[in-house]
């Protein structure tokens, strides 16, 4: 995977470092399941943000869509306010048609289950196209 960190020198001591942020790019479409739990575990939306196209969508609120790559970060800003927490989610294997996958995950919160479309990036990484985080039976 590619990955870059950045470090800040702490000013209590010049030996104390602090992680500051690190981008990591999805090398395959599993990757990014776990880089999505690790920056919402970080409150990073930006970076969730930039597991996605420019003009993805995702189902989320349920009931309604988020459209758009800014519009996902300011989701993400707000549901990251109330400092949830994720769980890392063994994916389910993943199908690979050219430069599309669907990837997708039996939920441990009972959401039904989860499925993304991801899409191979000219330099070989994955964004996520389109994102369905919870299919909850509709109540009949």
């Amino acid at each position: 995977m590619e990955r870059h960190a950045v470090w800040a020198v702490s000013p209590s001591t010049s030996n104390e470092r602090h992680h500051v942020s690190v981008t990591e790019k999805a090398l395959k479409p599993e990757d990014l399941t776990r880089l999505f739990v690790e920056r919402a575990n970080d409150a990073d939306a930006a970076g969730i943000a930039a597991l996605y196209e420019e003009h993805a969508v995702m189902a989320y609120p349920p009931g309604s869509t988020t459209v758009g790559r800014d519009a996902i970060r300011e989701l993400w800003e707000k549901v990251l306010a109330n400092a949830p927490r994720f769980e890392q989610e063994p994916p389910l294997p993943t199908l690979v048609s050219g430069d599309i996958a669907l990837t997708s995950t039996p939920p441990k919160d009972g959401a039904g289950a989860r499925a993304q479309v991801a899409r191979r990036q000219p330099d070989g990484t994955w964004l996520r196209l389109l994102d369905q985080p919870e299919f909850i039976p509709i109540a009949r």
